[in-house]
């Protein structure tokens, strides 16, 4: 009698290796995004895939540079850090387990200031500053769902800035874990924020080709 193959356990399941091979109907967790073999980026919000946009354009690189250069120079020396995409930040629920994770997003640029949520694979946890740069792929469904898994994670500040707009729009984590919206931003305005003192984002400067 041959041999029979038991099949295989959740973390003995196979690659996969083309982006034909996912279901855009199944939900997946963070365990299977870890099978991912290709090289289109994908993200994982509340177990479904959402496709992201392709390479980003030369203006939306230039708004993430004018943002992260401010802020890596304010945070040289202390605790905080601040990474751009590609970084996964894993949102656990309940548990940390990667089976149990069901969102995995790659916000443009995050602020992280506890040390403990970071490891080798990136963060798991809320970043402190979470930051989207809008582009013409986002859809409606991708920023609701991000604000609504952004908000329970606790992030505690979500910027959204449109560079086609020259548009500057956050959202701050009230007391109750819900977020407030606050006004819109435009070129000839500044923005501070107390999670990171002394810093001073230039928005003319932001959207300064």
């Amino acid at each position: 009698m041959k041999n029979i193959k038991p099949y295989p356990t959740e973390d003995e399941l196979p690659p996969i290796k083309t982006v034909n091979e996912v279901d855009f109907s199944a939900k997946y967790s963070y365990a299977d995004y870890l099978r991912f073999e290709f090289e289109e980026r994908l993200e994982i919000i509340k177990g479904y895939i959402f496709r992201m946009s392709p390479a980003p354009s030369r203006i939306h690189q230039g708004v993430l540079t004018n943002i992260f250069g401010p802020i890596y120079n304010i945070l040289k020396g202390k605790p905080c850090h601040v990474y751009t995409a590609p970084f996964d930040v894993r949102l656990a629920k309940k548990t940390q387990k990667d089976k149990e994770i069901f969102t995995v997003v790659q916000p443009d640029l995050v602020v992280i200031c506890d040390q403990s949520k970071l490891d080798k694979r990136g963060c798991i946890g809320a970043p402190d500053i979470v930051v989207e740069i809008l582009s013409p792929g986002n859809s409606k469904k991708e920023l609701i769902s991000k604000y609504e898994v952004y908000e329970e994670a606790g992030v505690k500040e979500y910027w959204i800035i449109s560079p086609e707009d020259k548009t500057f729009f956050r959202y701050l984590l009230d007391d109750q874990g819900k977020f407030q919206p606050t006004k819109l931003l435009t070129e000839g305005e500044k923005v501070t924020t107390p999670i990171l003192p002394g810093f001073t984002l230039i928005l003319e400067e932001v959207f300064q080709d």
